[in-house]
């Protein structure tokens, strides 16, 4: 039986982390396909997935021919899944910050929702082995959002979230130019200024103890100014151009 979910997995070196998180996915409770999108990786990193592909029917591989961007990355695999008619489409770290096991419960929300959000920040703070100055960048970034946007989302930046096809198939993803965390802000906008429904699951967020982290300053400062280019796209308004659905 054809499965409808889809995990898609940007990676950039992570060889480390790629065959226990393969274990871990395959391992759930809901039967789903993961696709790993791999940019090159000096590592070896996609010669591994080659392998696990191979030995799994549910794993498959989008091979890009260098490092371009997780926005890059991400709409690559988000076109890969609308070509293939999945009906839930995630987007999930692949360093284990984000947990595996978590996604059951993204797929229960998102029977009432076109956009779920997995949020650090949902009724208390869920940040595992950050520093605090990290954490107080993160708070600031989403309190920034909120103001200048007006999405009542309490995470705005975070990377785990599961898409409804209908959701996806809306965007034109040739228009999505973002890279970074700005990346994540820009494609939940789009969504919500539709008047699409949008919802919030809490999770805990564990920073990587493999590898090294992609943050950089470019990525921030890409993220400040993207903020001021969404809101002028939404006609500066702080709410969508069309009413929610209703149960939003």
């Amino acid at each position: 039986m054809p499965r409808d979910t889809l995990i898609i997995v940007p990676t950039y070196n992570e060889r480390e982390n790629l065959r226990p998180l393969v274990a871990k996915v395959l391992g759930l409770p809901v039967a789903v396909d993961l696709l790993v999108v791999d940019d090159n990786s000096p590592d070896g990193t996609g010669k591994l997935a080659d392998e696990l592909a191979a030995a799994h029917d549910a794993v498959q591989v989008l091979h890009r021919p260098g490092k371009e961007g997780l926005g890059r990355a991400y709409c690559a695999g988000f076109a890969w899944a609308l070509e293939r008619g999945y009906e839930f489409v995630f987007e999930m770290d692949g360093d284990f910050s984000h947990n595996p096991d978590d996604i059951p419960r993204f797929l229960a929300a998102a029977t009432d929702a076109d956009l779920v959000l997995g949020s650090r920040y949902a009724n208390g703070i869920r940040v595992i082995n950050w520093p605090l100055r990290r954490l107080l960048l993160s708070l600031g970034a989403a309190k920034y959002v909120r103001i200048v946007t007006g999405m009542p989302i309490s995470d705005p930046t975070g990377g785990f979230k599961c898409f409804r096809r209908r959701a996806l198939a809306s965007l034109d993803l040739s228009q999505v130019h973002s890279n970074g965390y700005s990346f994540q802000v820009e494609m939940t906008h789009k969504i919500w200024r539709q008047g699409l429904r949008v919802t919030e699951v809490p999770i805990t967020f564990t920073d990587r103890f493999q590898g090294s982290s992609k943050m950089s300053r470019k990525i921030v400062f890409e993220a400040l100014w993207m903020v001021w280019r969404l809101w002028f796209q939404n006609g500066l308004r702080r709410k969508p151009t069309r009413a929610p659905a209703p149960g939003s």
